[in-house]
């Protein structure tokens, strides 16, 4: 009779597909690809050059790819931060802290952002936004007492990109109904 371990393995191997060999691009079919993905959605530097590393460019490349995308107009990297603000802020119902961090990771410059993140910080709504977003969290959220409810808003909210000092405002409005 034979072990379950080598049955496993026998059938393991016959189902298995073969792992598929990766195909490299080309500079110039790198650029065509992007200028298409770019006509249908907005991409940053850091999105163009993280598709051109998977798809094997070689790294001299990469920056005459990017630069073509630049000059062409399909990358801008102040249009792609606003459209990721507005998105991330109105529909997402983000922060200003994590849409900073996001935009960081996605190789936006500081300036870009601070200069895309300004009319967000004067927006009189934000507080609005976040306070419907804890009250909704509040009916699945649950806590022993008001302490720990408190402490899971807060981290809720922080973990949203608010500002501590909005995010208890907006906890003790909602607590003390």
């Amino acid at each position: 009779m034979r072990s379950r371990k080598v049955i496993r393995g026998e059938f393991d191997s016959e189902m298995t597909p073969a792992p598929r060999e990766r195909k490299t691009k080309t500079a110039k079919q790198a650029l065509q690809s992007l200028e298409r993905l770019c006509a249908r959605s907005e991409k940053s530097t850091g999105d163009a050059m993280r598709l051109m590393r998977t798809w094997g460019v070689p790294e001299a490349e990469r920056q005459g790819v990017l630069d073509a995308l630049t000059s062409a107009r399909y990358i801008d990297n102040r249009r792609y931060a606003e459209a990721y603000t507005r998105e991330k802020s109105q529909l997402s119902g983000w922060g200003e802290r994590k849409i900073a961090l996001k935009l960081r990771e996605k190789g936006i410059e500081r300036e870009t952002i601070n200069a895309v993140l300004a009319p967000l910080r004067e927006d009189e709504t934000k507080a609005e936004r976040l306070q419907t977003k804890l009250e909704r969290k509040l009916h699945s959220v649950k806590a022993a007492n008001d302490y720990e409810l408190r402490g899971k808003l807060l981290r809720y909210a922080l973990s949203l990109g608010y500002e501590y000092d909005t995010a208890m405002e907006c906890i003790d409005r909602i607590v003390e109904r």
